[in-house]
């Protein structure tokens, strides 16, 4: 979650169950400014945390079995295509006055809260739907020119029981004194129940209280380059200096400093990442080892650069001690003590430039679901009269243990359809899309792990509901 604090630095990632657990119990908080940039997808990925308020009359959904409480294969037999929503439509003309507004662009997130889904498109049009009725709520741009998530922040929070009732004007704005404007930011941080802004204009960080968005503490210098949040702690990386870069080790709770320290690079070599995980300090230079720096002692572990080749993308698992790297379309789990626990089979990932949009880890951290290229197997079985390769790819479900892939939704699979509508269910959205048009070029994609169905957005705008 920390790739924008820098447009330099490589893009990180970080997953944690508390964090998919959040949105069910934060609420939805969109950012917007005015007048409204073309492109917001440089922070695509951080439409994060999500805020539901008021009271839901209904009596609660039970919650579903944990993944591990029984086989994968067993919960996602028999996935089929469900309902199919368009977030664009004629009425979109009448809401905006932007003209970009009105052209169907990619879905580049989904997220859901109890029986709502929310979809947001690149071109910041964001949109929530009602899974019981099937039908739209609203879209949440408030405004004719508002556009939601772009580069100038102004964060309000909407109660999801407000959404439901298109009473979006209730809401109310977030740190309306901070200035946010690019390369400023505000990271939700689910986790230690905070929220970090950095103001770029005077180079001021603030961590505000999550629950009532108090105000607890600042910290100001021109010379911090990034700051990481890990849980309890936060890690702050001061510019480097000669063959050095500075390092202090904060209380989440206080900011008060528990640990300064400096760590030793080589001169000539470009910084390709530093990470933090609890008290261990990874570092990687450019046609370097791996590091794993114990801070507590400064214990070294090396891992050989010809094992370890720098990733695009990271996820710490923080509920089972271990990390995720992405690079090449591929995925590999490794443990702290720099050993590869897991290469993954049948999961080359669709997009090469992995982010939390377009894949899902369950709460329990032991199953990861991609948007995935579909084996060579399947392509021959797909296309071998067309003889072209097709451009649609699978959605897999893979053991983060194992490596093994337990399901896919596949368009090779023969018995995958659309599933017949119930009689006398006028709640059925009508379904425009083929099965093989559903899986062609997915751009998001979202598991609701309490209704055991899968969300997948794409590039016409479309989104569409997987399940049994």
């Amino acid at each position: 979650m920390e790739h924008h604090h820098k447009p330099g630095l490589r893009l990180r990632l970080r997953i944690t169950a508390a964090r998919r657990r959040a949105w069910l119990s934060a609420g939805l908080r969109s950012t917007c400014r005015k007048p409204p940039r073309r492109d917001p997808s440089d922070s695509v990925h951080k439409v994060a945390s999500r805020e539901i308020g008021g009271g839901h009359r209904r009596p609660p959904r039970p919650a579903a079995p944990s993944s591990s409480a029984f086989s994968c294969p067993e919960k996602f037999r028999n996935f089929q295509l469900q309902e199919e929503y368009d977030t664009y439509d004629d009425e979109v003309h009448f809401l905006v006055q932007l003209p970009f507004l009105w052209t169907r662009t990619k879905i580049i997130e989904i997220v859901a809260a109890k029986d709502v889904i929310f979809a947001l498109a690149q071109s910041g049009l964001c949109a929530a739907f009602n899974r019981t009725t099937n039908k739209r709520i609203c879209y949440l741009n408030i405004s004719p020119d508002e556009v939601i998530r772009s580069f100038s922040l102004k964060c309000r929070t909407t109660p999801i029981e407000y959404i439901r009732r298109g009473q979006l004007n209730d809401g109310f704005p977030l740190f309306e004194s901070e200035s946010l404007k690019y390369p400023g930011f505000v990271e939700f941080d689910d986790v230690n129940g905070k929220v970090l802004t950095f103001s770029a204009q005077d180079s001021t960080y603030k961590v505000f209280d999550l629950k009532n968005y108090n105000f607890l503490y600042s910290i100001c210098d021109k010379n911090i380059q990034e700051i990481k949040i890990s849980p309890g702690i936060m890690l702050v990386i001061y510019q480097k200096t000669n063959c050095h870069v500075p390092l202090t080790i904060l209380s989440i709770e206080d900011g008060t400093p528990l640990k300064t320290f400096s760590q030793l690079l080589h001169r000539s070599r470009k910084v390709d990442f530093i990470e933090q995980f609890n008290e261990k300090l990874l570092v990687k230079q450019d046609k370097e080892n791996l590091q794993i720096i114990d801070v507590r002692n400064s214990d070294l572990i090396e891992v050989n650069k010809t094992e370890f080749m720098t990733p695009s993308a990271f996820i710490f698992l923080y509920e089972n001690n271990l990390f995720l790297t992405f690079c090449n379309r591929t995925v590999a789990a490794w443990n702290f003590r720099g050993e590869l626990v897991t290469s993954f089979e049948d999961h080359e990932l669709w997009h090469p430039n992995c982010n939390t949009n377009n894949i899902y880890i369950t709460a329990d951290q032991d199953l990861i679901i991609s948007y995935c290229k579909v084996s060579k197997k399947a392509t021959d079985c797909v296309d071998s009269e067309a003889g072209e390769v097709p451009s649609m790819g699978s959605i897999n479900m893979s053991n983060i243990f194992t490596g093994k892939c337990v399901a896919k939704i596949s368009p090779s699979d023969p018995t995958l359809t659309i599933a017949p509508r119930k009689r006398g269910d006028k709640s059925r959205s009508t379904i425009h899309s083929t099965v093989p048009e559903a899986l062609e070029d997915i751009t998001a994609l979202f598991y609701d792990e309490d209704r055991n169905e899968i969300y997948t957005g794409n590039s016409k705008g479309l989104v569409h509901v997987w399940s049994n």
